[in-house]
């Protein structure tokens, strides 16, 4: 199958903005002398790739991305509970339980004394009111100390990787040694607002003194009062939906309904594969209270053929779009957590850890016509950050927001136009190869809590790593606001699932 086309260039011309104004001849001799200097630095840190036949044990060719001075960060473990389809066994819960769950499910793992972790941070998209800081009280249900500070942070679907990496940045500063980063979504029940302008009459009931000025007050209510104000995955800047955008960025890269069913299909058939063989050892079961049976494993893991995915309507450009429910990913519920410390503290506790975070960076772009391509721009600039080429990658973690959002992504990555008149690169960054992305499938199949897919990311890439004898990974998504995240995961020296 084949997912991208060389040098494409896209040819609805409404879809993306006008490309930047071309270079001056000074800023292309420094644009020269700056690949210039990342060639060098690349020499610096690595030594060439050479490919080889796969073998048990394969000659490691590439030199750690360790800096003098700078401090080492290690995952050392992380776990999460199995993902579900939003309104299955989860659904009678609430969001801090499920995160409670995980930060219980990390202790179990890694036999950690709590009383060592030094900060805790957690994402979430959608907050439950009463739990507004759910890393807190998360923390709290999970038996961690009083004295122990936790925050949650919110950034759309890469708010895990930003508690990730908020933790990597407190670390580096010296401030703390051992934190424990995460993130929850529970999608079975969503905060619905009253309309505005019943939230407008409650308050002034609210302050109303006499029965008079409360009576007067309701003879104003009419049925426009009783209409909800409903969420939506939607961008407030734009009012467009995610899968609309989607959508729209798959018809400007000319990706067809049959590309994305195939990658759809691909993405469970390959989860289903790590499923029956234990792959995805990350997940901690579950004894849901008022469920029968022990959630042990994510339920949206769906093989089907082409022919019966081909049967679906589009779900959101009606009636000739592409994205359907079947290649798209799903509403999820879960939770994840994971253990990270600075390397010196490792080896004083005693844990094993995994892997090495090494660089990570974070970009942004238009939200209107370019806000799902967070992966093409992350990819060069993190990449370029730890002297790396994309040969150097072992494994390739992007997240699956949409079959259409991946193809796309990977056409843009893969066309030297797109690179030179949108990235005002020398040429196209370069599409990792299908053989080494998302072997354990991904978001589509596997589901998308958003604010705890990074760690499931993170966890995928060190397990696959030490699975296929590899040392670099490299970690993308795409987020709401036209933003993104770019990782790159050294595997740890004699790291063990």
């Amino acid at each position: 199958m084949v997912y991208w086309c060389v040098d494409y260039q896209p040819q609805y011309h409404t879809m993306l903005p006008p490309p930047p104004p071309p270079k001056t001849k000074t800023s292309h001799i420094y644009c020269i002398f700056f690949i210039l200097g990342v060639l060098v630095r690349g020499l610096s840190t690595t030594i060439p790739h050479h490919a080889a036949a796969a073998t048990a044990t394969k000659t490691k060719t590439k030199t750690s991305l360790g800096r003098p001075g700078m401090k080492n960060i290690v995952l050392v473990d992380g776990v999460r509970t199995p993902f579900l389809m939003s309104g299955t066994q989860y659904q009678k819960l609430m969001p801090h339980d499920l995160a409670r769950q995980a930060l219980k499910g990390l202790v179990s793992r890694t036999g950690l004394d709590k009383s060592v972790v030094d900060y805790l941070v957690m994402g979430t998209v959608i907050s439950e009111v009463k739990t507004s800081n759910v890393a807190r009280e998360a923390a709290l249900g999970a038996g961690f100390s009083d004295y122990t500070p936790a925050h949650t942070v919110t950034m759309a679907c890469i708010s895990a990787n930003q508690a990730i990496t908020t933790c990597a940045g407190l670390m580096h500063a010296g401030v703390y040694d051992v934190c424990v980063a995460g993130g929850v979504e529970f999608m079975s029940d969503v905060p619905i607002r009253h309309s505005r302008k019943m939230r407008e009459l409650m308050l002034k009931l609210n302050k109303a003194r006499t029965t008079g000025a409360r009576l007067s007050l309701l003879s104003q209510l009419s049925m426009k009062h009783l209409v909800p104000d409903l969420p939506a995955v939607a961008e407030f800047s734009t009012n467009e939906t995610m899968g609309h955008s989607a959508d729209r960025l798959a018809a400007a890269f000319k990706v067809s309904r049959e590309e994305q069913d195939e990658f759809a299909v691909r993405s469970h058939s390959l989860a289903h594969k790590a499923q029956e063989a234990g792959h995805l050892s990350d997940l901690v079961s579950y004894k849901v209270p008022g469920v029968d049976q022990v959630v042990d494993q994510d339920n949206g893991i769906r093989v089907s053929s082409y022919q019966q995915l081909a049967k679906l309507k589009p779900a959101f450009v009606k009636p000739h779009g592409t994205i359907t429910a079947a290649n798209a990913s799903y509403l999820t519920d879960g939770a994840s957590a994971c253990l990270i410390c600075t390397e010196d503290k490792a080896k004083e506790m005693g844990w094993k850890p995994k892997a090495y975070i090494r660089d990570f960076t974070y970009v942004s772009q238009d939200p209107k016509d370019q806000l799902l391509l967070g992966p093409t721009y992350a990819t060069p600039k993190v990449l370029e950050k730890a002297g790396l080429k994309n040969s150097d990658i072992d494994v390739w973690e992007i997240h699956e927001a949409f079959a259409g959002q991946m193809l796309a992504n990977l056409k843009a990555m893969d066309s030297d136009w797109f690179g030179e008149s949108y990235m005002g690169r020398s040429g196209k960054v370069g599409a990792p190869p299908m053989d080494k992305l998302n072997l354990w499938g991904g978001s589509l199949s596997i589901g998308h809590p958003f604010g705890a897919t990074g760690v499931r990311l993170l966890m995928h890439s060190a397990h696959r790593l030490i699975k296929e004898d590899g040392q670099f990974a490299c970690i993308t998504a795409c987020a709401a606001g036209g933003q993104g995240v770019g990782m790159v995961v050294e595997r740890y020296p004699g790291a063990t699932v």
